[in-house]
């Protein structure tokens, strides 16, 4: 199992912050607060140095720079209280996670890999790949043995659910190389919609990213979950599909994570996850 660092992201906090927290300097404080008293919450530069966004003195810099935002409004003054299990904070406007019980992972599904913690037939299941790590987590939604690509997986039972749920409307954004080259209208009528045998389906959208050979390979978006949907869908307008890979689900996208990787989302990016579903 190789595992990518715990910081990379493809969701990216706001201009300068990740400097900040590379070279941001221990506040003396910061191993030892005893400043917290039942009932009244927690100072909220330690919430956030506590949620990595730098050490106490640089959230404090942040704080004092307004670019610290507790429920939606700006934060300017020092040593305010919030209570972490039911305020949302954000960092540069971009939401962050601040819970500590919760865990979630992408991973680059290789082809064969079975969408299963486990499986009774002892194939190569996601389960298997997860290994230690695989403890109390749940994927989020499937991807079919012969698809590759992106999957999300965490310990949170109610964002799995809402991320995978047909009325939350995810976007899912997927790269299939197909059979023959592609009609020019062929956008217009996939946004327009198709009739499949369990009902209509349509694109969010559709582009030709490259031809050759007799071979073309397009993005398709869509926000639908049924089975083989995107298979079943070109196959039903003459494209038959031959590779398919999940490029991204919502604001997570695969990027530059090689086939069999997984890394820990950050808490930017499960924060941003949040609030595409109303959590």
């Amino acid at each position: 199992m190789n595992t990518a660092a715990d910081d990379e992201s493809t969701t990216s906090g706001g201009e300068g912050w990740s400097e900040d927290m590379e070279l941001a300097p221990v506040h003396p404080g910061d191993a030892e607060d005893t400043e917290t008293e039942a009932g009244e919450g927690e100072r909220l530069q330690k919430v956030l140095a506590r949620a990595g966004v730098g050490s106490r003195r640089v959230c404090e810099d942040m704080i004092d720079q307004g670019r610290i935002s507790v429920d939606g409004q700006v934060v300017r003054v020092q040593g305010m209280r919030v209570d972490p299990d039911t305020v949302v904070i954000a960092v540069d406007g971009r939401r962050i996670d601040i819970r500590n019980d919760k865990v979630s992972y992408a991973m680059n599904k290789p082809f064969g890999v079975i969408t299963s913690m486990s499986d009774d037939r002892n194939r190569p299941c996601v389960g298997e790949m997860m290994g230690d790590l695989a403890t109390g987590l749940v994927h989020v939604g499937r991807l079919d043995q012969d698809t590759e690509g992106l999957l999300l997986l965490t310990t949170d039972g109610e964002l799995a659910h809402r991320l995978a749920h047909p009325s939350y409307e995810v976007k899912k954004t997927y790269l299939a190389q197909v059979s023959g080259s592609v009609p020019r209208d062929m956008a217009k009528r996939l946004r327009k919609g198709v009739e499949l045998e369990d009902g209509p389906v349509k694109v969010d959208s559709f582009q030709v990213m490259d031809t050759h050979a007799g071979q073309s390979v397009v993005e398709v978006v869509l926000h639908e979950g049924r089975k083989h949907i995107v298979r079943r869908l070109l196959a039903e307008v003459g494209l038959p599909v031959n590779r398919l890979t999940r490029t991204a689900v919502g604001p997570i996208e695969l990027a530059r994570m090689r086939s069999g990787t997984i890394r820990k989302l950050t808490r930017t990016e499960v924060g941003a996850l949040h609030e595409l579903v109303g959590l």
